[in-house]
């Protein structure tokens, strides 16, 4: 008999179709017909297509700064005040983090969120460590530091003031208008060449975006964020990652687009899938792209040496073969006739002051 598969739905508001299991998970689940006209599919369940509610869990992080050596990544440190990521953004590299939390890179990645409530409290103390030595700090890295939770948790907001008191210079990347609010904090900070903002605007097409990116803001209110940075004095650059064939195809627009807005920086990365990512994008496919689903698989592979993803760390952000050469050729053209990428960001490190225990920064 042939295999039955269960239909997928969009969820709305949501990027995942399932609660796609995880890879740690013991119980597997095979294929039957229960003669109730329903079937359990193996590897997932699927949610019913209703809203799904976003639930907080609160974490006492140990320790908040991440060190980095991997030569394809830009910087030393990172910090992200929130493990999963409301946006929903269907490519997230990051999904797979779940799993480690017993969770599935799916649903729960966009719906059980877990925020660090003390983060500024250990960064403060990370940072007057006798042998600390600044390094510029990547805000947001893994899952967006200003997801709608931060609207009410301000987690974000108050390690920029722990930052802001230590002269300890940031950068952050978000696909939200909410980093406005903290203007008033990152703009002094621009001033003294401590403080950049990246802004990631994969497509202008706002339908494209609604399914891709589900709780991200439109690509019209991130170009009007880019525009209210830049006119505050922040150095912004535009993040045009990732890159997916057939799917963000308005490469070229979406640069001319920032430039015109205020972004002088920018970068990109072709679409990773590891781990359970791979079978989430998917289910998307089958979704919201069913007669293009094998055209993109095919040259997502292409660019990946006929798999669905290589980790080797020299290719993984750029791809391989001819698709990700033509991608390349696409941006390095684009921006080098804009005039993107003609100045580098400078930080100051040597503002670097230990904060004190009462929250304060040191005089000395």
């Amino acid at each position: 008999m042939a295999d039955a598969h269960i239909p997928l739905h969009a969820i709305k508001g949501r990027g995942a179709a399932s609660r796609l299991a995880h890879r740690f998970e013991k119980e597997a689940r095979g294929s039957f017909d229960d003669g109730w006209g329903t079937l359990e599919e193996e590897d997932f369940v699927t949610a019913a297509p209703d809203a799904v509610a976003t639930e907080v869990r609160f974490e006492d992080a140990k320790s908040v700064l991440g060190g980095n050596d991997s030569p394809d990544i830009p910087f030393e440190r990172s910090l992200n005040p929130y493990r999963g990521c409301e946006h929903g953004c269907i490519y997230c590299f990051a999904r797979p983090t779940h799993s480690y939390l017993n969770l599935s890179p799916g649903l729960d990645f966009e719906t059980k969120l877990i925020a660090k409530r003390n983060i500024a409290q250990v960064l403060r103390q990370e940072l007057a460590r006798p042998r600390y030595q600044p390094a510029e700090i990547a805000i947001g890295t893994a899952t967006d530091c200003y997801q709608p939770i931060e609207r009410e948790l301000r987690l974000t907001r108050s390690v920029i003031e722990v930052l802001q008191q230590a002269r300890h210079p940031f950068a952050l990347v978000t696909k939200s208008s909410a980093v406005e609010r903290d203007l008033d904090l990152i703009a002094p900070m621009a001033a003294q060449h401590l403080a950049a903002v990246y802004v990631t605007v994969t497509t202008l097409d706002g339908e494209v975006a609604r399914t891709l990116e589900p709780r991200a803001a439109a690509p019209h209110r991130r170009l009007r964020t880019i525009r209210t940075l830049a006119e505050a004095g922040v150095p912004v650059g535009v993040s045009v990652a990732p890159q997916i064939p057939f799917v963000t195809e308005d490469m070229e627009q979406v640069l001319e687009a920032a430039w015109d807005a205020g972004a002088r920086s920018a970068f990109y990365t072709v679409i990773r899938l590891p781990w359970e990512v791979a079978p989430l994008f998917r289910e998307w496919l089958d979704v919201h792209h069913p007669q293009r689903a094998a055209r993109i698989m095919a040259r997502i592979r292409e660019m990946r040496g006929g798999k669905d993803y290589d980790a080797d760390w020299s290719t993984r952000m750029k791809g391989t073969g001819t698709w990700a050469e033509l991608i390349g050729q696409r941006f390095a053209k684009a921006t080098r006739r804009i005039g993107f990428n003609r100045e580098r960001i400078v930080m100051d490190l040597s503002a670097f002051r230990p904060p004190r225990e009462d929250g304060q920064g040191s005089l000395f």
